[in-house]
């Protein structure tokens, strides 16, 4: 057997250290940690978000429907009589589902019915937007509140009303306090409609 070459073994340092270091692993836990924080916290806005505009698109639905129920109640001229005084509706109870009689139709409401619930120009709905009452406290099957005025255009308070429909959900309604003469908030959710209505020819 050949014995080696004395001159031509070369000499090695020690064994290189291929694995992590206790600091190396800290702080790759510490950026790790780090960065699922803010996934998370992105994570809570966004689904804050959705949850807001699924909101806001069952409320704006909500109101739209109930505009189109105001909108289409009578509110014009008498027929072929030009002397005749104008015809308006100020008898369906638009607060019942469906309509009754005996309510106020197109009567000029309280000025604060769009921040407390007044008889007559109030309803409340369920989750899937089926009616379930009325009157000054939401049932509890209610989700939603859909309030509702009338006011007559100052310039043209005779022919022109300005309807305004307010939904929000009962949950947050109840926790809101509205003092006497003040306005309620809206809030992230909410939906408010306006519109003008002037008298049709028949």
């Amino acid at each position: 057997m050949a014995l080696p070459d004395l001159d031509r073994v070369e000499s090695r340092g020690p064994i290189d250290d291929f694995g992590f270091t206790l600091i190396e692993v800290v702080v790759a836990m510490l950026i790790v940690t780090v960065a699922a924080l803010g996934v998370a916290k992105l994570v809570t806005v966004a689904a804050q978000a959705a949850q807001v505009a699924r909101s806001v698109t069952s409320c704006t639905t909500l109101a739209v429907q109930k505009m189109e129920q105001l909108k289409a109640l009578m509110w014009g001229f008498a027929a072929e009589d030009v002397a005749a005084p104008p015809v308006g509706d100020t008898a369906t109870d638009l607060s019942y589902d469906p309509p009754q009689s005996g309510g106020r139709g197109l009567a000029p409401s309280p000025g604060d019915a769009l921040d407390r619930n007044t008889p007559g120009y109030v309803d409340f709905l369920d989750a899937n937007g089926r009616w379930v009452g009325t009157g000054t406290t939401p049932p509890d099957a209610a989700v939603f509140v859909r309030r509702w005025s009338i006011e007559p255009l100052p310039s043209d308070p005779d022919d022109t009303l300005m309807l305004q429909v307010f939904v929000t959900r009962a949950a947050v309604d109840r926790r809101i306090t509205v003092g006497l003469g003040e306005r309620r908030p809206a809030l992230a959710g909410d939906a408010l409609l306006t519109t003008l209505t002037t008298r049709r020819e028949p």
